[in-house]
């Protein structure tokens, strides 16, 4: 076992280095890089001898195998490669030089991931630049080694290859009456490869179409964009064709486009935008070049890419507009559908997670930009009362401050923080008094972080527990609601501000995990700004739920379906991040607890496995119980059931979105008349394209003190039954 886990690494590390040219690990994707890098076959050897070379010193220096194996330390040692080994003809004394320039480049690679990953920076193919002039400047010397004359006869090469049916296959392909511009388009393609010739770019078209709808459009819009400036300017439009390096637009088109950048429309508009940029920097770098015998190569594309990422860093708003990729998942349709659903999810979610700051239901009496206080600089704010059923805020007369229904309750620190600055020895007002000259009352401030703090006002007198310098938890009680202040009837103030001074300017922040209850129905929200009137809560965990969501690494649960077992166990990755396994099918789904709040995140596998259904039905889950509680989300679209949908979908994704995926949970039942407790809930999954349904699942969960007991899913035609055991 130990021995193909070892040869499914190497085998990995290989293939993933040549899909790594175009950010990808699609392993078919490399297949076609491998074979078109062997059109020219003494090229191809070297290539796959830079690899080897390069992967294998990574190994015995016992550097980090995880980036080995996804091919980000023999990617650049192949570029190398290829670029020698098209350049001198193949001898002993080459390939010494082959293998030694690789490990250079290796060490390139490491030394540019320290100094450029210090800055959140990637280091592309500078390596393979540096590796290459290095060896080109240095050959020049070498009586030993001959320049190579492949490439010039192409048809020898191709007769090599395959014989004769290959040079008719490669001259059909030349004679295709396609546009020019669409010939150099493909050149330009194949020239990433050291390979100019049109059907060399026409199979790494298809590849890369294959690999990614995303990637292959921007290629596109950036090499024509390129075209396009070329017309405007009057440059000669053979210079792309010249060692055909508009393979720089193609390459800062995909990075910019869909790989460092969320696909949008405003990361394609930088996309066109970036081109001036990118041949000015192509034509002005080639005319230096040109005086040391060396080729730019990929360098304008190098300078430009890095350059505009390290400039993003430092915006100071419009972020969600151009979003960096934050979790690369070397797909660009899987980054913007990861995106997408992520921001959906938890677009809303803070840095840090504000609670409600009290027990129980509260009612929002005035919220953000109020008709009473809350205006100008102190408009982010929020008052809670609470309110009885017919609406009323106290009980009898109202006249003493007794009578009301939130003075005395405890009030509670809405996050983790130190206590910055305390007011306690205010007296509560008499009923439609208010004190003006202390106008926030019985105060504490809180620190949850550098530049960000919590404010609760018109607290009881003396009836603060917390001194400045101490450090208090979410939900621990710190004081009772009082009257004092600016405060004509008790009620709870509650702020966030970046200065740690009572009564400093407020901040718009959202609130998380709470319930908010119109009549008989509930809703969970995961995080937002309430709004005044509106019935707000902490969502309240259920010990059922809680218990059978709580999936502890190590843990196994077996089902019985149709009468085999299926066994899952919870297990976590290198980096913490905690998934079940299915031991029957292999498939995985990854998940995680955010407060009171299960989410599952991603899923890879089969779409009809029992895993991938309990992903669909789980896919979000609070454990909290009220009664017709829903809960909404969205699926990403890399889930989309129709191939043929989403692979139109995948071309529009930058642009707009016509299909959907969406999620429902509702919560059925609650059985606590016995001790074994029973809670039921039922989930909807759809696909659909505008407002018609293409597919749907329905789901039944049911939890017990085994924790998930029983599972059932429909798609309209069969019934599948999942019961758990022990």
């Amino acid at each position: 076992m130990h021995t193909k886990i070892n040869t499914k690494h190497l085998t990995d590390s290989f293939l993933n280095s040549y899909a790594q040219v175009f950010f990808s690990k699609n392993k078919p994707f490399a297949v076609i890089l491998l074979v078109v890098s062997f059109f020219d076959v003494y090229t191809g050897l070297a290539g796959l001898i830079a690899v080897t070379a390069a992967n294998g010193v990574a190994y015995f220096m016992g550097l980090n195998r995880t980036k080995i194996i996804g091919g980000a330390y023999g990617f650049n040692a192949l570029l190398v490669g290829l670029g020698i080994g098209i350049m001198y003809q193949p001898a002993a004394e080459f390939y010494l030089i082959l293998v030694f320039i690789s490990i250079f480049t290796l060490f390139v690679t490491v030394m540019l991931e320290g100094v450029l990953g210090k800055y959140g920076l990637p280091y592309l193919s500078v390596p393979f630049l540096l590796g290459l002039w290095v060896v080109i400047i240095a050959t020049k010397g070498y009586s030993e080694l001959s320049v190579s004359e492949r490439g010039i006869y192409y048809l020898n090469d191709m007769y090599a290859i395959g014989g004769m049916p290959m040079v008719r296959l490669y001259e059909w392909f030349n004679q295709l009456n396609i546009p020019e511009t669409l010939r150099i388009y493909f050149k330009s393609l194949s020239a990433i490869l050291f390979q100019y010739h049109l059907f060399a770019g026409l199979l790494l078209a298809a590849g890369l179409l294959y690999y990614s709808r995303i990637a292959f459009l921007m290629s596109l819009i950036g090499f024509y964009s390129a075209y396009l400036f070329y017309k405007i300017i009057g440059a000669n439009i053979s210079e792309l064709n010249y060692s055909y390096i508009g393979f720089n637009y193609i390459l800062t088109a995909i990075a910019v486009g869909g790989f460092f950048i969320i696909p949008s429309r405003r990361a394609t508009m930088w996309v066109v935008l970036l081109t001036p940029l990118v041949a000015i920097t192509l034509n002005g770098t080639a005319f230096i070049f040109v005086h040391f015998g060396l080729s730019v190569y990929s360098l304008p594309f190098n300078l430009i890419v890095i350059l505009f990422l390290y400039v993003l860093k430092f915006r100071e708003r419009n972020f969600e507009k151009l979003a960096p990729v934050s979790l690369q998942q070397n797909s660009p349709e899987l980054n913007a559908y990861g995106h997408n659903s992520y921001m959906k999810r938890f677009g809303g979610l803070p840095w840090f997670s504000m609670r409600l700051p009290f027990w129980g239901e509260w009612t929002i009496t005035q919220a953000h930009q109020g008709d009473i206080t809350h205006r100008g600089k102190w408009q982010h704010a929020f008052d809670f009362e609470v309110l009885d059923d017919q609406g009323l805020s106290y009980m009898g007369d109202g006249d003493h401050v007794e009578d009301y229904y939130c003075f005395g309750k405890p009030v509670t620190s809405p996050a983790d923080g130190v206590v910055e600055e305390i007011e306690s020895d205010i007296p509560d007002n008499i009923i439609g008094d208010i004190n003006v000259e202390k106008n926030w009352g019985n105060t504490i401030v809180i620190k949850h972080g550098e530049h960000f703090y919590s404010q609760v006002s018109h607290l009881q007198k003396d009836s603060i527990t917390v001194k400045p310098g101490q450090v208090v938890k979410q939900g621990e009680k710190i004081a009772l609601c009082g009257n004092s202040g600016r405060s004509p009837y008790p009620h709870l103030h509650l702020q966030f501000q970046a200065t740690p001074h009572i009564g400093s300017h407020t901040l718009s922040y959202p609130l998380s995990s709470y319930i908010v209850r119109s009549g008989k129905e509930y809703k969970f929200i995961t995080s937002c700004i309430p709004k005044t009137n509106q019935r707000v809560a902490n969502a309240v965990p259920d010990a059922t739920l809680q218990y059978g969501l709580h999936l502890i690494p190590g843990a196994s649960l077996k089902f019985l379906v149709d009468g085999n077992t299926v066994e899952w166990i919870v297990d976590t990755d290198m980096y913490n991040n905690t998934f079940i396994k299915c031991l029957n099918t292999e498939s995985v789904a990854w998940f995680k607890s955010i407060g009171d709040v299960f989410y599952f995140t991603g899923y890879t596998g089969e779409n009809y496995t029992l895993l991938y259904y309990f992903y669909l039905a789980a896919y979000k889950v609070s454990t909290s119980f009220y009664k017709d509680l829903h809960l909404v989300d969205q699926y990403p679209l890399s889930l989309y059931p129709n191939r043929l949908l989403k692979t139109m979908q995948d071309f529009c994704i930058p642009f707009f979105r016509f299909l959907n995926a969406g999620y429902q949970i509702t919560y059925q039942h609650f059985d606590d008349l016995t001790t074994k407790r029973k809670v039921v809930l039922t989930s909807v999954a759809t696909f659909g394209l505008g407002h018609s349904v293409i597919k749907k699942y329905t789901f039944k969960l049911e939890f017990n003190e085994l924790g998930i007991s029983l599972f059932e899913v429909s798609d309209g035609k069969r019934l599948m039954y999942a019961e758990r055991q022990k």
